[in-house]
């Protein structure tokens, strides 16, 4: 069984966070969350989860914070003159069996001048969906992030591969990031609720991954 909240992040911006959030929102008919959302135009993240699964709005919750320009969350704070905090941040009660979590940008990504979005998982204490690429470059980028994650001691549900099905990639990912691969989300063309549900019903939740819940 999948744990009562997952926080999905990625290992760059622009990975896919975003779909494979509304792919877990859907098909655990889970509570959709967004903390820190950087520009609004043309939609934020809350509206396209909410377009995609066409669920209705009491699976979704405001951001904490809702800032206007596309940047990192302390570069988009300054220019609207908002001052992020972790203590700004309580991890909600949901009336859904699930509470799903989508982060802004990567890990690394800095909420103020000396917070990271890391440190506000770590807050929350609930176990990561790694999103990253299926492509080249890939590996680089998902041993990183797996290696700063358990760094800072934060569980690891495991990894989603957002793309074309790379075999390689995939093997080299596992094997040397020692990490779950729960599922391989290809491109869609018809990105509707009942492709999202059945791309869902395709992931694996390996039972190793249970003593990793919080």
């Amino acid at each position: 069984m999948f744990p009562p909240a997952i926080f999905i992040t990625g290992t760059d911006t622009d990975v896919g966070k975003t779909v494979v959030s509304a792919m877990f929102t859907i098909g655990l008919e889970a509570t959709y969350w967004k903390p820190v959302q950087s520009g609004c135009e043309p939609m934020t993240d809350t509206e396209r989860v909410r377009s995609l699964t066409q669920l209705p709005s009491h699976h979704f919750l405001p951001e904490r914070f809702r800032l206007s320009q596309p940047l990192s969350p302390h570069a988009a704070a300054a220019i609207d003159s908002v001052a992020i905090a972790l203590s700004d941040f309580q991890c909600p009660t949901v009336s859904t069996p699930h509470l799903i979590i989508e982060g802004a940008g990567g890990l690394m990504v800095p909420l103020n001048q000396q917070d990271y979005m890391i440190d506000l998982i770590r807050q929350f204490q609930v176990p990561v969906c790694l999103v990253a690429r299926s492509t080249l470059g890939t590996i680089n980028h998902t041993l990183l992030s797996l290696e700063q994650l358990r760094r800072y001691e934060i569980p690891v549900l495991g990894v989603v591969l957002n793309g074309p099905k790379n075999q390689g990639n995939r093997d080299a990912i596992a094997h040397y990031g020692n990490v779950p691969i729960l599922g391989e989300l290809e491109p869609m063309t018809d990105m509707s609720p009942v492709r999202l549900k059945q791309a869902f019903a395709q992931m694996h939740l390996p039972a190793s991954t249970v003593s990793h819940q919080i």
